[in-house]
């Protein structure tokens, strides 16, 4: 049986570096979500993520538990699981979406001035789900070590 599992949580501010979080997440979800047929999206704004997962109900359920024990959230709020007949993310392992205008407009129409998943509605899930598959899908910079030389230092001074 194929599903849709939502879930909201805040990132834990103790990991200091979001880039290297959001990089891990991505890197890993993308691995092991080729290999199981899992897709999804994950949302990140204001301290909060939002991930979707679509796929075999076993291995989607299963996949949440080992995320809840993941040091890099903190007080995740199941938004629900349905049955489904079509996969909204089927291009992609894991999309990924930053903060945008469209999705801050959607919670400024539901009341809210910054992004807080864990307030989102069965009746309006949908509709954000849609704002994230019609979003562009972002691509997260690597950050390079700079040497000296980089930085405009000559190392023979």
């Amino acid at each position: 049986m194929t599903v849709r599992l939502c879930y909201a949580s805040q990132r834990n501010r103790l990991h200091p570096d979001l880039l290297e979080d959001l990089q891990d997440i991505l890197s890993i979800a993308r691995d092991f979500n080729q290999l199981n047929q899992i897709y999804g999206v994950l949302y990140y704004a204001d301290n909060a993520f939002f991930q979707c997962l679509e796929g075999e109900q076993e291995i989607v359920e299963n996949l949440f538990e080992r995320i809840k024990k993941d040091a890099r959230h903190e007080d995740i709020i199941h938004l629900g699981t349905q049955v489904i007949d079509k996969i909204y993310f089927k291009k992609w392992s894991m999309k990924y979406v930053q903060q945008n205008s469209t999705v801050n407009h959607f919670f400024k129409t539901i009341g809210h001035d910054v992004f807080r998943p864990n307030y989102l509605t069965h009746e309006n899930l949908n509709h954000f789900l849609h704002e994230l598959v019609t979003a562009e899908q972002v691509k997260i910079r690597t950050r390079k070590k700079v040497g000296l030389t980089n930085r405009g230092i000559s190392p023979f001074l």
